[in-house]
């Protein structure tokens, strides 16, 4: 994906390029690494602008800016790419060579003392998980830029498989095992978290995300019984939190049960509502989406929600 900064125009041309090497694990085996060394992801990088360079040759014309650490994808898929963004305020301070304004650096973050620069920390509330994101952004000429995003978006989903060495130099550097390794722009990793989470039941959630990730500033509805009520807008998602009355006029508007059979299974019904809103209201915020919960006593009001 190309990206603007957050105060360019619609029209100005794009910054960035912003993608990740993509660790896809083999089933438990452990990691014995987050974060390597400067030396280490120095490596690293250099077998990732390599790479790159492979796809779209006017890469090497681009800085390369990137960390040794790995991600939860849940990390790099929030609102302004906060993520990516540290990497490029850390780069805009590092320093050029006198005189030159050149193009074609390769910066790595890497840990000093075991400790990463800013907040470049891989949470360890997200570890664990089968994909692993190494992350990089590439900056330079605007015109560069956009013509090397456009290659890597449509090439990289379907022949962006990584070099068989710099798999296995992650695999070293990290101390863990892979399966596949292969580069993605922020865009395809957005399009393949898509499916993993329509495949797990989160489909009607998905819609709201992606106008939260894609166009942070839009807004979206989530309005689909049996579904939680939520509505993004303003940068935020607000979620109807019903009483059990109001729950029953929307969600349960069938005649009063009589039976105690009845009455059990519309209650295991709202417990479920419950369980769901909770699992909604915490993928939200594991993607960086600030989470608001509105009483509601009845139907929610214009403007309440």
């Amino acid at each position: 994906m190309t990206s603007a900064s957050p105060s360019a125009s619609a029209s100005d041309a794009p910054l960035h390029v912003l993608g990740a090497l993509a660790l896809e694990l083999k089933g438990d085996a452990a990691v014995n690494r987050s974060a390597l060394s400067r030396q280490d992801a120095g490596t690293l990088s250099e077998k990732i602008a390599r790479d790159l360079a492979g796809f779209a040759k006017d890469t090497a014309a681009l800085d390369l800016i990137t960390v040794g650490a790995h991600y939860d994808p849940v990390e790099l898929l929030r609102p302004g790419w906060p993520l990516h963004r540290e990497l490029d305020d850390l780069a805009a301070r590092a320093p050029r060579e006198r005189g030159a304004e050149q193009a074609g650096r390769v910066i790595a973050f890497g840990a000093h003392d075991e400790r990463l620069p800013g907040t470049l920390t891989p949470s360890p509330d997200y570890a664990g998980g089968p994909l692993r994101l190494v992350p990089f952004a590439l900056s330079g000429a605007p015109e560069l830029v956009a013509r090397v995003g456009e290659i890597l978006e449509s090439s990289l989903l379907e022949r962006g498989m990584a070099g068989a060495d710099t798999a296995l130099a992650a695999q070293e550097a990290f101390g863990l095992q892979v399966e596949h390794a292969r580069y993605l722009t922020v865009h395809d990793l957005t399009a393949m978290m898509a499916m993993q989470y329509d495949h797990a039941g989160l489909g009607p959630l998905w819609p709201l995300l992606e106008t939260a990730l894609l166009q942070p500033e839009g807004e979206q509805w989530l309005d689909a019984p049996p579904e939680p009520l939520v509505h993004y807008a303003d940068g935020e998602a607000r979620i109807a939190l019903f009483s059990p009355a109001a729950w029953h006029e929307r969600y349960a508007p069938e005649a009063p049960c009589g039976t105690e059979e009845c009455r059990e299974k519309l209650n295991r019904r709202y417990q479920h509502f419950e369980a769901r809103l909770k699992q909604i209201a915490a993928v939200l915020g594991a993607h960086g989406v600030p989470v608001t919960f509105v009483h509601c006593d009845g139907a929610p009001e214009p403007g309440q929600l």
